[in-house]
């Protein structure tokens, strides 16, 4: 059996624990996550190389997943663009379903692994870019069919899952597993399995856009002026780097179009 169908033997009785116990088991079990990352970062670090050398050859990241696993993989390529400056075409989440599912779930979309390809191929998938395919099972259909149709492309292929030995992880070049073991509730992955696919995911899109050059010291160096706050946060990052006061910052950002890196040359 997966481990992460497995019954977990310390919230047997959940459903007779008080308010604070089940608390209380439920943040006890997430320590898992970090354990389960910690085993897992020399792989991490493989697909953060291969991540970074596809994005350096002009290529784009595809996050695939279904339910929890796909709705994490589009968060995290929502949040590249505002954060690093990159276009919205460089992170690309699919989930299985498509985006009503983001919203609403539809179980069978993941057994279906021919509707992978053909959303892959609507976004005209090629050997310059990587796909990440997501899954806590590590068995949907859907995922494993996006694996690979990408090897068939000579695309570079990561796997994320949350046990050990899985169909997606025999068919990707390189292999994630954060075995986080049996969910609180019985099954459940959006908690412990998804936690560490997030954290994963953040490191990987992190780290990447760093060596991708996106970020000077750990300041976002790409920010677009979209709104107020991050107007302000870009004054403070001139501010901060050149060691000037507000209104130099910002007369320098108006005078070269609001971006920071003729800003602060």
């Amino acid at each position: 059996m997966l481990r992460t169908e497995m019954r977990n033997e310390n919230t047997m009785h959940i459903d007779q624990m008080s308010i604070r116990q089940a608390l209380e088991v439920i943040h006890k079990e997430n320590e898992a996550v970090m354990t389960a990352i910690d085993a897992a970062m020399p792989e991490i670090e493989k697909a953060c190389q291969l991540m970074t050398q596809a994005l350096q050859n002009g290529g784009r990241v595809f996050y695939v997943g279904c339910g929890t696993s796909g709705r994490l993989g589009v968060l995290d390529a929502a949040e590249c663009p505002p954060t690093y400056g990159v276009s919205p075409d460089t992170f690309i989440g699919v989930i299985a379903g498509g985006e009503k599912c983001l919203v609403r779930a539809a179980e069978n979309a993941e057994d279906r692994a021919e509707l992978a390809i053909a959303d892959l191929k609507a976004r005209n998938l090629c050997e310059k870019d990587i796909v990440v395919g997501i899954s806590a099972a590590g068995g949907a259909a859907y995922v494993i069919g996006a694996l690979e149709y990408a090897s068939s492309l000579h695309a570079a292929t990561v796997s994320l899952s949350n046990n050990p030995d899985t169909p997606i992880s025999k068919i990707a070049q390189v292999a994630i597993c954060a075995d986080t073991g049996p969910e609180a509730i019985t099954g459940s992955t959006r908690m412990k399995a998804g936690t560490a696919q997030k954290l994963i995911l953040n490191m990987l899109s992190t780290v990447s856009m760093v060596q991708c050059g996106h970020v000077y010291e750990n300041l976002m160096i790409n920010l677009k002026p979209s709104n107020i706050k991050l107007k302000n946060r870009m004054i403070g990052i001139v501010q901060d780097i050149l060691h000037t006061s507000r209104q130099d910052a910002e007369a320098r950002l108006e005078n070269t179009g609001w971006v920071i890196r003729e800003a602060i040359k």
